[in-house]
């Protein structure tokens, strides 16, 4: 793309299905490796991948010609394949329906960067559930808490 220019750069979260805590810290630095990978792949520019043992987060500068849709789904399908092709969990891997993106500032990467990198040190004080609705309240984004946090049925 000739005389394109763009900095677009997205926070992308989504979770282990029902919340589960499956993501072992014993291969978790070589999923979110994956993960990273596949998002550099489809031709984005990961800047960090991180999370814990239930929900990632993912912060990459977002190539124009390619949707944050196209890259969650290359993103979760793929990552949840690897673990599945590994046999990392017991049972089946899925990730939770859906995820939730926010937009930031060139001014805000190191704060955003930061912020992934010590997800293990905030989830001591704060839940997932407590960590993500602060962020949808954040960025004013309405939603359906039966949605988002759907448990085991």
């Amino acid at each position: 793309m000739a005389n394109t220019y763009h900095r677009v750069y997205i926070q992308a979260v989504f979770a282990v299905k029902y919340r589960d805590a499956v993501i072992d810290k014993s291969w978790r630095s070589k999923l979110l490796g994956v993960i990273g990978q596949l998002i550099n792949e489809i031709g984005c520019k990961t800047i960090i991948v991180n999370g814990v043992e239930d929900h990632i987060h993912c912060f990459f500068g977002l190539k124009p010609s390619v949707s944050i849709s196209e890259v969650m789904q290359v993103a979760k399908a793929k990552s949840s394949k690897y673990i599945n092709d590994h046999q990392l969990t017991p049972h089946r891997f899925e990730w939770q329906e859906g995820y939730s993106a926010f937009s930031y500032s060139h001014s805000h990467i190191d704060k955003v960067y930061h912020y992934i990198e010590n997800q293990e040190a905030h989830h001591r004080k704060d839940t997932f559930k407590e960590e993500y609705e602060d962020m949808l309240a954040k960025f004013e984004i309405p939603y359906d808490e039966k949605y988002i946090f759907k448990e085991l049925e």
